[in-house]
């Protein structure tokens, strides 16, 4: 008996990616085309006729644009759904709004047709790892607050003091790794962290295109400084780096500091930022008795090697639990290999880091009598 075929609906205003995306997932023998849509009120109606497991969407569509769509699909009948936004600057915010509006995940959609067969395979990936997804709807005041900021000029990054780098040990570091569902994971996590911590370096499985709006958009949020690394950045206290997309991510230490190294390479499990880079450069140039790494939600096994490596040279570790997931799959592998020492819902691992901070602290000089 043949496995059931993950049964796809696909809405966008463009006839030509209809057809497109069509053929490109028809080719997968795990995938069924049940239907398509040019506008959201058309895909209202196949909804209810066709029952699809996942829904691709266009965010920029006449009648009903894609986000105020999702957020009422969200609302009344919660899909995994995967975003297809165009590559501009106005692109990447609607993208990263979906997500926030309970989208699964994003994929950039090429210029012309000419280069989406380029994309054909992993649009079919990516509906593969939506079909086993949990989607989360925002509450209805966020999602209500996505559509309003999608539409809005971009923010000014805020005003930070230098965060002193006095407390803690110079090679005290966090080391975080997500794919699917991590943009929202990640959120939750860094916007509940004070600014007084550790340098924090990122891996987050994201198209190439989206990575840097993702970083701006948390440099909005955090308390500290959040942005897109480049290769040479010095990682210090109150700086977050996220891997930029398509470029590996690594650290180096030089002495008194640690630095990004961003380079280009094979895929590692498929992906580039590869989470596996970032935790073994961190444990091959003597930062794991010094780090807490951990990795959060996302498909695929990418990062247990590296946590595992972490943990042998004296990290802590953790992974995100599988009841706070969209996805379970590398916490879970993390957790299977040993390389986890715990699992954390993702509501306490923020508090989890600033505990751990505590422990790679140096401790405060006694003052000097007078």
């Amino acid at each position: 008996m043949n496995p059931r075929k993950i049964r796809v609906l696909i809405v966008d205003d463009s006839a030509v990616v209809r057809k497109l995306a069509s053929t490109a997932l028809a080719a997968d023998p795990e995938i069924e085309v049940v239907g398509t849509a040019a506008d959201p009120y058309a895909a209202r109606d196949l909804l209810r006729e066709l029952s699809p497991d996942v829904l691709t969407l266009d965010l920029e569509m006449p009648r009903m644009d894609g986000l105020t769509f999702l957020r009422l699909l969200m609302e009344r009948r919660p899909l995994p759904v995967v975003v297809m936004s165009s590559l501009s600057q106005r692109g990447s915010e609607y993208a990263l709004e979906a997500l926030r509006l309970g989208a699964v995940d994003v994929l950039g959609k090429p210029g012309g047709s000419y280069s989406f067969g380029d994309i054909g395979p992993v649009l079919c990936a990516k509906v593969k790892t939506a079909a086993h997804a949990r989607p989360r709807p925002a509450s209805a005041a966020l999602a209500a607050a996505a559509i309003a900021r999608a539409s809005a000029p971009p923010f000014a990054p805020p005003v930070r003091e230098t965060v002193s780098a006095r407390r803690f040990d110079p090679r005290a570091l966090f080391l975080l790794g997500a794919s699917t569902g991590g943009t929202e994971a990640l959120r939750d996590v860094l916007t509940a962290l004070p600014a007084d911590l550790p340098p924090i370096a990122i891996v987050q499985h994201i198209p190439a295109t989206f990575s840097k709006a993702f970083a701006d958009r948390l440099n909005t949020l955090c308390a500290f400084e959040v942005r897109e690394a480049v290769d040479g950045d010095v990682l210090r206290p109150g700086l977050a780096l996220v891997a930029p997309g398509n470029f590996h991510l690594l650290v180096a230490w030089t002495g008194a500091h640690y630095r990004a190294r961003v380079i280009t390479g094979p895929p590692v499990w498929h992906q580039r930022p590869a989470v596996d880079l970032l935790f073994k450069s961190a444990a091959d140039c003597g930062a794991a008795p010094h780090s807490v790494a951990g990795i959060l939600t996302g498909m695929g096994r990418d990062g247990a090697e590296g946590l595992l490596k972490l943990r042998e040279k004296g990290a802590s570790t953790f992974a995100q639990d599988e009841a706070s997931c969209v996805v379970y799959g590398m916490p879970k592998a993390a957790w299977e290999c040993g390389a986890a020492q715990t699992q954390l819902s993702l509501p306490r691992v923020a508090a989890h880091l600033v505990a751990r901070a505590e422990t790679l602290a140096r401790p405060t000089p006694p003052a000097v009598p007078t």
